[in-house]
C-alpha cells in the first residue's frame, strides 16, 4: 500500500497552488501551514531546490472526530498535501493517504474517519 496518491496536472506551479488551495477549501479543509521548501532550503542551508510547497491541511470536523477517538492522533495531523515542479517542468500534486498512515493505530473508529478523509483528499487530487 502506498502512503500517498498523486497526479501530474496540466498547470503551471502557481496555478496548481491556487487550485489546490481552492479545492481544499471547497471540501472543508483549511490550510494551517504552508512551507515553501525551495525558499527554506536556500535560506537555511544555501542550496537550490525545485519548486516544492507543503500544505498542512485540516478539516476541523474530521480532526475533532479523530481527536475524540484517539487523543494522541494529533501527532499525525494535519494531512499534508504537496505541490512540486519537476526538472522537466511538469507539476505534480500529492496527498498523504490517511488510511495508510493510520494503519499503525488499532482503533476501528479512527479507521472509518481515515477512510472518509481519504475519499475527500483523493477526490481533490483526481479532480485537479
Amino acid at each position: 500500500m502506498s502512503y500517498f496518491f498523486s497526479k501530474l496536472v496540466n498547470k503551471n506551479f502557481d496555478q496548481a497552488i491556487e487550485d489546490v488551495t481552492d479545492a481544499l477549501k471547497s471540501e472543508g479543509f483549511g490550510v494551517l501551514t504552508e512551507i515553501d521548501v525551495k525558499e527554506t532550503m536556500k535560506k537555511k542551508i544555501d542550496v537550490d531546490f525545485k519548486k516544492y510547497k507543503i500544505f498542512g491541511a485540516c478539516n476541523p470536523h474530521f480532526a475533532y472526530k479523530a481527536l475524540t477517538s484517539e487523543d494522541k492522533i494529533g501527532v499525525m495531523l494535519p494531512c499534508n498535501v504537496i505541490v512540486e515542479e519537476h526538472e522537466n517542468g511538469e507539476v505534480e500534486v500529492s496527498a498523504v493517504d490517511p488510511v495508510a498512515s493510520m494503519k499503525a493505530v488499532e482503533n476501528n473508529s479512527l479507521a472509518e474517519i481515515a477512510n472518509e478523509v481519504r475519499t475527500k483528499l483523493k477526490g481533490i487530487i483526481e479532480n485537479l
